[in-house]
């Protein structure tokens, strides 16, 4: 269980990002955050595994307070904690393996880490998470040779061999296009009713969310202005809370990340002929 108590983050520049937030998030729910760009989705999301320390209030996980961890702690409670970004946060010259075996690195010391040394059973978990993705014939691979959508597959793969409870993603589709989007997205539906992981995405697509979250969680100026079942986040309910906004910032977006993905395979092509 994740518990947010009267949580508020200010930024030295005097922005707000969070006002008085209170969540109660159960084990093993699936839930999408929405809003227009500066609603406070990332400041809410970073901060439920401390990338960004909140002002006031505090956020306790399973019954500890990541708010007051120390270092040692930080680092223990993190294990459990799968982050997935924008834009993948992989090491592109790594190969697809290395990538993902290093969600195992919160389980081993510095030098361990430095010199490679990960075990057999390691090892065997990478190629299992790669088989659950639908990528074990990219574990050779170099990270950098894949498509944006493969890219994103293995950082949901890193996830997995973390093992963790919890996995926060960050607009883990906005720059894929909805074809590939949807993929991605069926991932984590597979993670959360096949392994019970409680999933927390950033999204901006209101289709998305309405079709894979249990519960939507609505962010404006930092204050939460809608939280309900998927069901109950119709058209007319969000056009109160924003207006058309909210819908063609979708649209936008997704033209966007067709763009970005042609873009890609271009390049791709490019590096291939020469």
């Amino acid at each position: 269980m994740i518990e947010l108590k009267n949580v508020s983050k200010t930024f030295p520049n005097g922005v707000v990002g969070l006002n008085n937030i209170n969540l109660t998030i159960d084990q093993g729910e699936f839930i999408c955050i929405i809003g227009l760009s500066g609603a406070g989705k990332s400041t809410l999301l970073r901060s439920l595994n401390r990338l960004n320390d909140v002002s006031e209030g505090e956020i306790i996980i399973n019954g500890e307070s990541i708010t007051h961890a120390n270092a040692k702690e930080l680092r223990r409670m993190r294990r459990n904690i799968g982050m997935i970004f924008q834009q993948f946060n992989l090491v592109r010259k790594n190969t697809v393996q290395r990538n993902v075996i290093s969600g195992r690195l919160g389980y081993y010391n510095n030098w361990q880490t430095l010199l490679g040394l990960f075990s057999k059973e390691d090892y065997q978990r990478t190629e299992a998470a790669l088989e659950k993705v639908g990528l074990s014939d990219k574990l050779k691979v170099r990270s950098d040779s894949l498509s944006g959508g493969q890219q994103q597959r293995v950082s949901i793969a890193r996830t997995i061999v973390q093992e963790a409870d919890l996995i926060l993603a960050d607009e883990p589709v906005s720059a894929l296009d909805p074809v590939t989007s949807e993929t991605v997205m069926n991932d984590f539906k597979r993670l959360n009713e096949e392994l019970k992981r409680t999933i927390i995405i950033n999204i901006h697509s209101v289709e998305l969310a309405r079709r894979y979250a249990s519960r939507i969680i609505g962010m404006r100026n930092g204050e939460i202005v809608f939280d309900g079942p998927a069901s109950e986040a119709t058209d007319q309910k969000l056009n109160e809370i924003y207006g058309k906004a909210i819908f063609e910032n979708e649209a936008q977006a997704s033209r966007e990340a067709l763009e970005a993905e042609i873009e890609h395979r271009l390049q791709q092509d490019v590096s291939t002929e020469l």
